[in-house]
């Protein structure tokens, strides 16, 4: 039997740690091509690049892996592989990351790791988004491989409902060992931003963005919780999202 086609892509670009990472994982399960952005693109949620030029360029980066680096958003590597890097072969699974950060709680909405693989689910394709929930610079990456290749040999096998990308976090490495797998919801969180107000040499005037992380959920039964207890956190996300609860109140009870 033919290996699985696997499309890899991230946000922290094409020459990122996590990504080599990722490649390395994914050639142990399947044929491998890559189509990742050429610069960091983190934040950039599922932006596409309109009313500008797209460039693609090969990438002799990773060894026996078909690659590319694209110099659009991490949305716009998932399209221009599907479409036209891979043309008339469909991918059996698309992944992402693996990011060198956290994507739980709210932070899906703003991550470029989670909308390649987003973008892959609305193209009706199985996706996984990987996040290691670690900021340094030397973060250690190995004890996610095993977890990864589990997790994408389930959806070659078992496949995901239409519409569904899973998002996957990883806690940084400890002395012991991790806990298991916990399927589980978003948190109820958000970033509380602050502005600090600078002046550059000439005093003009710029703002810095900062803020802190605030968890409103006190459950155990969501991602932060199960990255803060030595878990690997899995949810389900869905590009809909149309509020089916406050649909029926605003149709019965608001007055036209």
């Amino acid at each position: 039997m033919s290996k699985p086609l696997i499309l890899v892509s991230n946000d922290d670009g094409i020459t990122s740690k996590g990504i080599r990472v990722l490649v390395e994982a994914m050639q142990i399960i399947g044929e491998v091509v890559v189509v990742a952005p050429d610069s960091p693109q983190s934040g950039m949620g599922h932006a596409i690049t309109i009313g500008d030029t797209l460039k693609l360029e090969k990438s002799v980066i990773f060894e026996d892996v078909e690659a590319f680096e694209c110099s659009g958003t991490p949305a716009d590597c998932v399209k221009i592989a599907k479409h036209y890097v891979l043309k008339d072969r469909t991918p059996d699974l698309v992944v992402s990351g693996i990011n060198h950060g956290s994507n739980t709680s709210i932070s899906v909405l703003y991550s470029g790791t989670m909308s390649a693989a987003i973008e892959a689910a609305l193209e009706g394709l199985p996706a996984i988004g990987f996040s290691l929930c670690d900021y340094a610079s030397d973060a250690d990456f190995s004890h996610a491989v095993p977890y990864i290749i589990k997790l994408a040999k389930q959806t070659l096998q078992r496949g995901l409902p239409k519409g569904i990308a899973l998002n996957v976090n990883f806690p940084p490495i400890q002395n012991e060992e991790i806990k298991g797998i916990k399927v589980c919801k978003q948190a109820n969180a958000k970033w509380q931003e602050e502005f600090d107000e600078r002046h550059d040499p000439y005093g003009r005037r710029y703002f810095w963005m900062a803020g802190n992380f605030v968890n409103f959920d006190k459950g155990t039964d969501n991602d932060q919780w199960a990255v803060n207890n030595n878990y690997i956190s899995v949810v389900p996300c869905q590009y809909d999202l149309t509020s089916k609860s406050a649909m029926e109140i605003i149709s019965k009870e608001w007055e036209w």
